[in-house]
């Protein structure tokens, strides 16, 4: 069983959005779970690292957040993705996917081994 993973640097705000986005409106505690089950378990999400990335992408207004209660019948922000978030999502996926692809042919490279 393999230890499970922090989130690499500057893919939360991708997940969050993209979580969001599939799922509708979902609280902090919900985002994180969402993104820990989508990696089969594999990621590891802070809240000390998550609320300050819904922060910041608040603030840039990617999303927006309201009050609401929680399943549990418990006072909670919920967070929705706007159209500004909807377009930065798609700008970041097209970034991502283009980085992806260059490690990808770096990690296709013959020769020396590590």
């Amino acid at each position: 069983m393999s230890a499970k993973t922090e989130v690499w640097q500057g893919t939360l705000a991708l997940m969050v959005l993209k979580t969001l986005n599939a799922m509708g409106a979902q609280h902090g505690y919900g985002i994180a779970r969402r993104i820990e089950q989508t990696s089969e378990n594999l990621l590891s999400i802070n809240h000390g690292t998550l609320y300050p990335v819904l922060l910041k992408l608040e603030q840039e207004g990617a999303i927006t957040s309201e009050w609401g209660a929680s399943e549990n019948n418990r006072r909670a922000k919920f967070y929705r993705i706007t159209k500004a978030g909807r377009k930065q999502l798609a700008s970041e996926v097209d970034q991502w996917s283009q980085a992806t692809e260059i490690v990808a042919r770096f990690l296709a490279l013959k020769g020396a081994k590590a």
